[in-house]
């Protein structure tokens, strides 16, 4: 899914695994070096469990909260 946050464009692939239960979101910046990836997984005991992926979480989060869809 094309989205962009600020004045970037990116390439968004969201996966859905484990029936729910785990998330998958890889993003790739077109005609750019910015890369986002991550999983999300929840869990009975510790409810949302993010794990970033080579990547502090608050540039995930950022991320994930300010993205918008192109039109």
């Amino acid at each position: 899914m094309p989205v962009h946050r600020g004045n970037r464009r990116y390439v968004v692939v969201r996966q859905q695994l484990a029936e729910g239960k785990s998330h998958k979101l890889v993003a790739h910046e077109l005609g750019g070096t910015d890369y986002i990836s991550m999983n999300l997984y929840q869990t009975r005991i510790s409810g949302a469990l993010l794990r970033p992926c080579e990547m502090a979480a608050s540039k995930v989060i950022a991320f994930v909260l300010d993205f918008e869809p192109d039109a």
